[in-house]
């Protein structure tokens, strides 16, 4: 519900200027807004349904009459003397119709996942469709990023970025681990799955050597936008070193955000070196210490995050099944896997992690 500034009439009667109206007021800002969302997806949805029966009709009149590749350049001119000109006439935009429903339909699968798939198309903005067509090539991962693309809303350039770094292929070999299953109520548990992730890419730091906590922290809050978007649509920072108390002592959440889906806060703690199954309980005390101290009575449980370079699956599950909180262990990658040309000239992932043990003591 969005907070709405103070009104600034200064005739406002009196019994319609207290919290119930401005309660009343959000609701139907809330309400607007929405549906403006609504109309431009409707518009959109529409428009993509109208490319691809165009991609169609273009397929099926160049089988029936022979007609070469030339049919795209006289559509276009044609088109835009008789209805506008416009981008969606150009015969770039209409090789792309054509494609689009030439890949599409030539995948063999059953006739209600393709509908299913062409209901994705139509869902997604026109140039994220595009995007998707022209750099992966794989089905399953088209389909991928569609889904993923409608859940989390991404724009264009938070979607090539996901591609870049291989999100498919992370999700592929990287099943998160997390013990939601457990601990969050039934209503919770696949929205909360869905939008937490198992592999993190922070290739976008642009950091190329060991550092401390601290120092990977301060980099990710300087980036923090471009964190939150590789987080997932929903996520709303609140602060780094974020100070809680318990009596006398204190303590310092590394990241703490609060997602608008779920309606939760989120506490991410941040690891150089590989999973040790302490900081699971760290990570469960800090969410204890939220829930009672930050978490608002319609809030949900609190969600913690653990980011680690390297964990071991059986190591991770177990430390999970003590955890009293929903907590999720996931991989973050700091930089693409290099070039096979680079392997043998520069340190190995092995040797980074040895220089990291051997300054352990001075990093945490």
């Amino acid at each position: 519900m969005p907070k709405l500034p103070p009104l600034n009439s200064k005739k406002i009667d009196k019994e319609i200027s207290g919290a119930e109206y401005q309660e009343f007021l959000a609701e139907i800002v809330n309400l607007v807004q929405n549906h403006r969302v609504l109309a431009v997806q409707t518009v959109q949805t529409v428009s993509n349904q109208l490319y691809w029966n165009i991609g169609e009709l273009i397929i099926k009149k160049q089988q029936q009459y022979g007609w070469g590749k030339s049919t795209v350049e006289q559509l276009s001119k044609d088109l835009n003397f008789y209805i506008d000109k416009g981008v969606s006439w150009s015969p770039r935009n209409l090789r792309f119709m054509r494609q689009l429903v030439d890949e599409y339909s030539n995948v063999k699968q059953p006739v209600s996942e393709f509908e299913n798939l062409k209901q994705l198309v139509s869902e997604v903005p026109w140039g994220h469709n595009i995007l998707i067509l022209q750099k992966v090539k794989d089905i399953n991962a088209r389909i991928f990023y569609l889904q993923t693309t409608i859940k989390n809303r991404y724009s264009r350039s938070v979607l090539l970025h996901q591609i870049k770094a291989n999100a498919y292929t992370n999700y592929l070999l990287h099943p998160s681990q997390h013990n939601f299953a457990t601990v969050l109520p039934e209503n919770m548990f696949e929205q909360t799955q869905e939008s937490i992730k198992s592999v993190y890419s922070l290739d976008f730091l642009d950091i190329n050597k060991p550092i401390t906590e601290k120092q990977l922290e301060n980099t990710m809050v300087e980036r923090v936008k471009r964190l939150m978007m590789e987080l997932g649509y929903g996520f709303c920072f609140i602060g780094n070193q974020y100070r809680v108390t318990l009596g006398e002592k204190e303590y310092f959440i590394d990241l703490l955000f609060y997602h608008r889906i779920i309606k939760c806060l989120v506490a991410v703690e941040l690891k150089v070196i590989e999973f040790e199954p302490e900081f699971i309980g760290k990570l469960d005390f800090y969410l204890q210490l939220i829930d009672e101290q930050l978490k608002q009575p319609d809030d949900s449980p609190s969600i913690g995050i653990l980011l680690v370079p390297h964990k071991d699956r059986l190591e991770v599950e177990y430390a999970l099944r003590t955890a009293s909180k929903p907590i999720g262990v996931a991989k973050y990658i700091l930089c693409k896997q290099l070039p096979s040309d680079l392997y043998g000239k520069l340190p190995s992932a092995e040797d980074f992690q040895q220089i990291l043990k051997s300054k352990k003591d001075g990093l945490l």
